[in-house]
């Protein structure tokens, strides 16, 4: 998929919706071979995908030994709205907490007590973080209305084949 194709799917009115909520989930090839997926909150800066997380989270070696990662961006209604995203990793420790983990945090339901009591909490836990930078090479978006899976469009060409003939 080249990058104006990525920019396409990405830039679709569902896909921006998609882009703007809280989790996604992050599949990944971890040290010993095996497959994981985890949840983790995440911002969308126009370009790229940005997840934080602990500077001693087991993830980080596996995405420096095999930086391919696949995200899922999903809603919980019918028909689902589905973003996949597939890319490469880039690492980026920083100081403090990254701005970008305040703000992928800030539509949790939480009082402004709570929200106050949780932000003071990650500053005195964490004295760094690891961003997370995803870069998309491939997207698609599954809205099942104008984009289906692509095993449901090969099932919908073979039944209008099988009607035509």
């Amino acid at each position: 998929m080249d990058a104006d194709e990525i920019t396409e799917v990405l830039e679709r009115p569902y896909s921006q919706e998609l882009l703007a909520r809280d989790l996604t989930r992050l599949a990944y090839v971890a040290t010993d071979g095996t497959p994981r997926n985890v949840p983790i909150a995440f911002s969308w800066n126009g370009s790229e995908v940005v997840l934080c997380t602990p500077t001693n989270a087991p993830k980080l070696a596996s995405l420096r030994q095999n930086p391919q990662v696949a995200l899922t961006i999903d809603t919980e209604s019918h028909p689902p709205k589905i973003l996949l995203i597939r890319g490469r990793v880039e690492l980026d420790e920083v100081e403090g907490i990254p701005e970008e983990f305040l703000q992928m945090n800030g539509t949790y339901e939480m009082s402004d007590e709570q929200r106050v009591a949780w932000e003071a909490e990650v500053r005195s836990l964490y004295d760094g973080m690891v961003r997370i930078v995803v870069t998309p090479t491939w997207a698609k978006l599954i809205d099942f209305e104008q984009t289906l899976p692509t095993a449901v469009e090969e099932l919908y060409r073979e039944r209008e084949g099988r009607q035509q003939g």
